[in-house]
């Protein structure tokens, strides 16, 4: 079980690099929010899996339960900076 874990593990931090690459070479900026929000979940799903991999649940859930309000508050501040832009 702890090597399907970690595989899907390595799966996710690959799919986590792609997202990267969006956020940072996107051809607009609504792709750059886009790219950073999919980083943000991915990561949390990576967290989640590394509890379960160190039999550690609670304390990875509390973990990403606080990164999750931290990505959440930063779309909507990256939302409302580009709506007063006028991107948006």
């Amino acid at each position: 079980m702890d090597n399907f874990l970690l595989g899907v593990s390595i799966f996710l931090s690959v799919l986590v690099i792609l997202s990267l690459y969006r956020a940072v070479f996107g051809p607009t900026d609504i792709d750059r929010i886009v790219g950073v929000g999919a980083v943000g979940t991915k990561t949390l799903v990576i967290l989640i899996l590394m509890g379960f991999i160190y039999n550690r649940v609670d304390m990875f859930i509390d973990i990403a339960l606080l990164y999750a309000i931290i990505n959440f508050v930063g779309g909507l501040l990256f939302a409302r900076f580009f709506m007063r832009k006028g991107v948006l």
